[in-house]
């Protein structure tokens, strides 16, 4: 099969980034423009394999009780319908990943120099639900634009704020990707021109199922909340510079 390489590419990002509460649709994305798959066809592709391996990962975490609806509900309330529009929205390829290298290289840059890093537990008690509907809304935009669910933008900023404990923000950070996946999805859906490959992308979405549930159960029982936030600086950087190197520098 011509595709091996890419099979084996998404199942090792399946497990590394639903260790860490994460799709890993922005290395998906990748994956298949380096591979050369036809641009049309990237981002839904990649969202359909974030939807698998979240849905994975949302249900494992509501079964453990690491859901907090009632801080989570703010979040989506806007990134719902602002991922919706901006799936809508017809973008060119360049500007497509130049956009989102630059916004993972800062948040990995973020994550990986800031203080709050080596802070494991703390949490906020008092969270703003306006503001993170506002964060959610702004998150959700540019997600649906690029094509992935959100989360490895938002983990960034919630660990920052100490919104919550590692783990938590990583269950958080699977059902934001989930229903902003879903969105965007239904946004592309929704134009004239969307076409998916579905001989690879029912490949793919098996491949990714089995790596998110192996993935998110190594994170549960074998990773540090500092290894967690770590794990998803050195992940954001990765991608970043692969997505850089070969659309920008």
């Amino acid at each position: 099969m011509q595709y091996w390489h890419i099979i084996m590419l998404f199942f090792a990002v399946a497990i590394l980034y639903s260790s860490v509460g994460f799709g890993g649709g922005s290395s998906y994305l990748a994956i298949l423009a380096l591979s050369g798959i036809v641009f049309t066809q990237i981002r839904a592709t990649a969202l359909l394999c974030n939807i698998i391996v979240v849905l994975g990962n949302v249900l494992l975490f509501h079964h453990e009780k690491k859901l907090n609806w009632k801080k989570i509900i703010p979040l989506v309330f806007l990134s719902i319908p602002f991922a919706y529009i901006s799936g809508k929205i017809k973008i060119s390829e360049e500007f497509f990943f130049i956009l989102l290298g630059l916004t993972l290289l800062f948040a990995a840059i973020t994550m990986w120099i800031s203080k709050q890093i080596i802070s494991s537990d703390k949490k906020n008690i008092n969270p703003k639900p306006i503001k993170n509907a506002s964060f959610g809304g702004v998150i959700g935009f540019i997600s649906g634009m690029v094509g992935i669910g959100g989360g490895i933008f938002l983990a960034p900023l919630l660990h920052l704020t100490n919104w919550d404990t590692p783990k938590k923000i990583a269950a958080t950070a699977s059902v934001f990707i989930l229903v902003n996946s879903i969105a965007g999805l239904l946004g592309q859906y929704s134009n004239p021109n969307f076409e998916i490959d579905w001989n690879l992308t029912s490949i793919l979405l098996i491949t990714v199922f089995i790596g998110g549930q192996i993935g998110s159960r190594m994170s549960n029982k074998f990773f540090t909340p500092i290894q967690l936030k770590k794990a998803t600086a050195i992940l954001i950087a990765f991608v970043s510079i692969r997505i850089l190197w070969k659309y920008f520098l």
